[in-house]
């Protein structure tokens, strides 16, 4: 046998294990955003609305585009049978905003639901941080099998998980600063070609520091496995005990005694 046809059984370096945990982070954070076709998703209808509004001023007819559109990005989905919850977010957002345009008659109003949503995230990612449950690691534990076991036995994740929420929060606030004051002095147009390119720099930026930190983090404990292996051997356990008990049995009608 050669030297190439031998059996390996090196064990992966640290370098490799780095590698390795590297790419499960980048798998969880492209599953848990939505990845490219998300993205899409989330600008598409904001970007049908802005431009026909631009071209005509009218309200009603963008507004019934962008829900449109929404609506066929989740049928198409549905009809492919992949993952719908970013689809069915945007339809809700859109569905939202021109409920709220619609009552009010002003088309600024379309982009107002999503800018207190956005207020309220960036909050919620400080508020949770500061109260000791980043919000981030709550979105996250459940795709990295973790859960919430960072909490206690992962302080190294618990505190990489602090910072990308504070980055995320702090990113959405800065974004908000930005188009609040832009809701009371620009135009509708205005508004909405800023808050279309305001919609993927700051995400990605706030996606690559999570990556970041958590590249750095120690690597999650798999609270899954270690269920599944708790059930093993419980129930192997319950086998050994009825194993003993028919051996017991056995050995007592060989010697011809009654069973206790």
């Amino acid at each position: 046998m050669t030297s190439v046809d031998k059996p390996t059984t090196e064990k992966p370096t640290p370098d490799q294990d780095a590698q390795a945990d590297k790419a499960v982070t980048e798998a969880a954070l492209f599953e848990a955003f939505g990845g490219v076709r998300g993205m899409v998703e989330t600008v598409l209808p904001g970007l049908l609305f802005v431009t026909i509004y631009t071209i005509n001023k009218d309200l009603r007819s963008s507004a019934i585009a962008a829900l449109a559109v929404s609506l066929v990005l989740v049928a198409v989905r549905l009809i492919r049978r992949d993952t719908v919850k970013h689809a069915f977010s945007g339809v809700f957002g859109v569905a939202f905003g021109v409920v709220f345009a619609m009552m009010t008659g002003n088309a600024k109003d379309f982009y107002l639901p999503g800018m207190l949503y956005t207020l309220g995230l960036a909050l919620a990612y400080i508020v949770t941080t500061l109260a000791g449950v980043p919000l981030i690691g709550v979105i996250l534990g459940p795709v990295f099998k973790e859960n919430l076991s960072w909490r206690t036995r992962n302080p190294g994740r618990k505190k990489a998980y602090a910072k990308a929420s504070w980055a995320w929060g702090l990113i959405l606030l800065a974004k908000c600063a930005i188009l609040f004051p832009l809701y009371w002095w620009a135009d509708t147009a205005q508004l909405g070609w800023v808050l279309v390119a305001l919609k993927i720099p700051p995400f990605l930026l706030a996606v690559y520091l999570t990556w970041v930190f958590l590249a750095k983090a120690p690597p999650p404990i798999d609270v899954f496995a270690e269920m599944e292996a708790e059930e093993k051997a419980e129930k192997a356990a319950k086998a050994a005990e009825k194993a003993a008990k028919a051996e017991e049995a056995r050995q007592a009608a060989a010697q011809g005694r009654p069973e206790a």
